[in-house]
């Protein structure tokens, strides 16, 4: 169907929609399975069988596997078949750790999806653009991907970049003519967006004509859909030491074995032992487990309503030391109530608080109404000029639109006007608001054919625009005297913490064009209006914990400086000796001397997304690492730049969102510190169970070192060595990936972003508690072996036994940097449940006959048990009670 042929209602004729109510929701189940979801053809999944083959592809599980067969060849079944089911069940851990991780990486591809804003019913709502169905009416602004090719049906100064299609990076301007010539290509359908093409000007609504593969971007999806699963720095730094481990484990198991056969023990024993050694002494899981442990700290951090984009920023985060934050909605509630007026030379003060429209205007503590001169007109402009919607949801008034239009619109309704009355305006033309130009027009015709421009925006912006101010006895020149008065004005305004917007207006001569560069000049200046933008009460608490953290908060925005300061001081954030920058200044200055001031500026007013590039190379310039929110298209160089890009995830464009590695489902600043402190807690749980695992492997390794060197039997045996790395170093390490944060973790300062993974002492405590541990099992098998030589099976179960319990006693010296007695083992009931399993299934290999044979086993009595707990708890309780 060529759609840039038809005019618009040919267009809801063919699709059976009416562009003034859009779909219904039976219409959108209809067309959902006649369509299909609104997505590209995804790369091809593996399959799951491939996965779970792919848990047996290590080297040393391919040697086992073949040990184990020889094994069998020689007759010894029991062990054979013992060892298979270990290493299977081992197999099956590991592919459903992998499904896990993968699974949760799905849904973060759902959640951070881009949003479509679509009319159904009559009402406007955001919704995932996979939902997008043919016959949508969809609604696009200036930031927004197109989520499904569309027939444009409003057009408000509208650009897309369409680049991603044509390669072609000037914006094309879009309006909503049909083309009447045949063999248009994509690039030449100006009345048409496309799936996946960027707003970069105004806004525009059109109708869905293609979703999914059924787009010009479909027919390209092969280029979109390659994807390369993408390893974090610690996923890295990991796999590298697993390579070093591996080559140390190999070693060492060799010299195990060449040792025992010196000492006259059996080549085949020998190599069976070394080579279960060493598939328990490498830790082939620690990368699905750090993997599986990212994940889990990412789904936590939904639950907090951070969303994250790249797992990288996981370990990032515990490493940031600026954040530089937008102030309006991030710091603030982000629900401006027009607290004052200034007309006709007076101040008006309103009553009323957030989006209810209840409220009455003062003067001088006298209440006034739409008789005050020009107070209807001035609400009347700012209503007209206005992209924001009221409506209600739940019994309460709610903004559809930007927070600032809102407030506008919600004092023309305490006045009484009303949609009606906006209604009897045509709107004619927009220049959209933007945040380097920071103003916004509309060219109105009124009932009488009569045209006129409204303006409105930063008062430092439109003042110099006015040559005429009207008052109580009409339209006059606007001398120097007068401009200073107004100046005045906004700065009263300021330092009460209200942000000022101006709004100016100009009548247009008949047949007068409608250039860009003529509408905004000559203006008249109406008024004021002064309202407030409430820090949210839970921010302050957030940078203070901050602070503590050795966090430093920056506030960034394009308020005036006095509002920003206010603000600043009320969240407690700017000291007393704290540096105040503006914009301009930030223009003059040299790239030196905005890095000799940085560090000692806490609050930047007056800026645009231009400037926020210069402010994070400035601190990165410094060493720090920087934590940079945005929600506009401009502030995505900014937000990439920085080490930590933050969306915004109510009030950001899609382009902002997928520049970002973070987004905040809220909007809000406390949202930052507490991805922050998961963060942090998400990298100390990596850290303790690589302590954990790494501790327990030396362990195994030197008991097994220590009798070969001292001529003593095995004191395990194969298949203890595979159950040990099975059961005590799975379930236990997994549940420290579920621990919650210390209580100090938001006291600390951040990390280096350069320390390894054994910093602050994390090598010694492997080694130091590996070594015991590898002494207590030796310690237990000698005892047991001196008083009964001739019953090595019972030795065996011994050292077997201490073993386990003492890697059991460690997990819990893991859950702090200042050992087991630091934290109460009761707070993490996994890691509890996960002992009590590990101690259950050891219990069983113990005292059920028909696994005593495969396990090499024998039933202990009571005060062994006593023995081996007290000589277990020995390489944790020894440094517990040294802390």
């Amino acid at each position: 169907m060529k759609w840039y042929q038809l005019d618009v209602e040919k267009v809801e004729q063919k699709l059976h929609v009416s562009a003034a109510k859009g779909l219904t929701e039976k219409q959108v189940q209809e067309r959902r399975k006649k369509f299909g979801w609104n997505i590209l053809e995804a790369q091809k999944q593996t399959p799951r069988w491939l996965i779970f083959l792919k848990q047996f592809q290590d080297f040393m599980v391919i040697v086992l596997l073949a040990a184990t067969l020889i094994a069998g060849l020689l007759g010894e079944y029991i062990d054979a078949i013992a060892i298979m089911i270990i290493v299977f069940v081992n197999g099956f851990i590991g592919y459903f750790q992998e499904q896990k991780a993968e699974k949760s990486l799905e849904k973060l591809k759902e959640l951070s999806a881009p949003l479509a804003t679509v009319l159904r019913d009559g009402k406007w709502e955001k919704i995932s653009s996979r939902e997008v169905v043919v016959g949508d009416v969809i609604r696009v602004k200036s930031g927004d991907r197109v989520p499904a090719d569309m027939r444009i049906i409003q057009s408000n100064s509208l650009e897309m970049e369409e680049s991603a299609l044509t390669g072609e990076s000037l914006p094309v301007m879009k309006q909503t003519r049909a083309i009447t010539r045949d063999g248009v290509q994509a690039q030449d359908q100006v009345n048409m967006g496309f799936m996946g093409t960027l707003v970069t000007r105004g806004t525009g609504v059109g109708i869905a004509v293609g979703t999914g593969m059924n787009t010009v971007m479909g027919q390209i999806a092969s280029l979109m859909t390659t994807t390369k699963k993408v390893t974090t720095p610690l996923e890295r730094k990991l796999a590298e030491l697993g390579k070093i481990l591996i080559v140390v484990a190999v070693l060492l198991t060799a010299l195990v074995v060449v040792l025992g056969v010196i000492q006259g023990n059996p080549l085949y024993d020998m190599f069976l032992a070394g080579v279960s050694l060493a598939v328990a002494a490498i830790p082939e899981g620690l990368p699905a487990i750090v993997t599986v442990a990212l994940s889990l700290g990412v789904q936590r951090m939904i639950k907090k309503k951070a969303i994250v984009r790249k797992l990288s920023a996981v370990e990032t985060l515990g490493t940031a030391s600026v954040i530089c934050s937008d102030k309006t909605g991030t710091m603030t509630e982000n629900q401006m109530t027009v607290k004052q007026l200034y007309l006709n030379g007076q101040h008006l003060y309103v009553t009323g608080d957030g989006y209810q429209i209840h409220g009455d205007f003062f003067i001088d503590g006298k209440k006034t109404d739409r008789r005050f001169p020009n107070l209807e007109s001035m609400l009347l402009y700012g209503m007209l000029c206005n992209n924001a919607n009221l409506m209600i949801k739940k019994g309460k008034y709610v903004i559809d639109g930007d927070p600032t239009d809102g407030a506008i619109l919600v004092a023309a309704r305490k006045l009484g006007l009303k949609a009606i009355d906006r209604e009897k305006f045509c709107i004619v033309k927009e220049l959209p608001f933007d945040s380097g130009r920071k103003r916004m027009s509309v060219v109105v015709e009124d009932e009488n054919r009569m045209r006129f421009v409204i303006t409105k925006g930063a008062p430092d912006v439109l003042i110099p625009r006015c040559n005429y101010y009207v008052d109580a006895h009409g339209r006059k020149v606007l001398q120097d005297g007068k401009r200073k008065e107004l100046e005045q004005a906004v700065l009263s305004m300021t330092k009460k913490a209200l942000r000022t917007i101006a709004i100016c207006m100009r009548p247009l001569k008949k047949d007068e064009p409608l250039e860009n560069a003529f509408l905004e000049k000559d203006l008249t200046f109406i008024g004021l209006y002064g309202m407030i933008d409430p820090p949210r009460k839970e921010v302050r608490a957030a940078i203070e914990e901050c602070r503590r953290a050795g966090i430093k908060t920056v506030m960034i925005t394009g308020d005036h400086v006095h509002t920003a300061r206010a603000i600043a001081k009320q969240l407690h954030l700017l000291p007393e000796d704290g540096l105040v920058l503006e914009g301009h200044q930030l223009d003059r200055m040299t790239k030196d001397e905005l890095e000799k001031s940085i560090d000692d500026t806490f609050v930047f007013a007056r800026v645009t997304p231009e400037h926020k590039l210069k402010i994070v190379q400035a601190f990165q310039s410094k060493g720090h690492i920087v934590a940079m929110t945005g929600d506009g298209v401009n502030d995505a160089p900014a937000i990439k730049a920085s080490d930590i890009g933050i969306g915004m995830g109510i009030n950001g464009t899609d382009v902002t969102k997928e520049a970002s590695s973070l987004v905040l489902m809220d909007d809000n600043f406390a949202t930052i510190k507490a991805a922050i402190q998961e963060g942090r807690n998400i990298y100390e749980n990596i850290r303790k169970f690589i302590r954990y695992i790494l501790a327990s492997n030396v362990g195994e390794i030197l008991v097994m070192l220590f009798a070969m060197i001292l001529a003593l039997p095995l004191p395990l045996v194969p298949v203890q060595i595979l159950w040990v790395n099975l059961v005590t170093d799975g379930l236990p390490a997994m549940a420290l990936g579920l621990e919650k944060p210390e209580g100090d973790v938001m006291n600390r300062p951040p990390r280096d972003p350069k320390e390894g993974v054994f910093a602050r002492g994390l090598g010694s405590k492997i080694i130091s508690r590996g070594i015991l541990i590898g002494l207590v099992t030796l310690f237990a098998f000698l005892a047991a072996y001196q008083n009964n030589p001739e019953n090595l099976v019972y030795a065996q179960t011994m050292a077997f036994s201490t073993l386990v319990m003492a890697q059991l006693i460690h997990v819990f010296d893991c859950r702090s940097e200042k050992g087991i007695f630091s934290r109460n083992p009761f707070e993490n009931i996994y890691l509890v449940m996960a002992v009590i399993i590990s101690i259950l299934l050891l219990l069983i290999v113990i005292y059920w006959k028909p696994l005593q044979p495969i396990f090499h086993t024998i039933s202990l009595p009571i005060w062994d048990w006593l023995f081996i707990l007290a000589i277990s708890a020995i390489p944790s309780v020894l440094f517990g009670f040294k802390k």
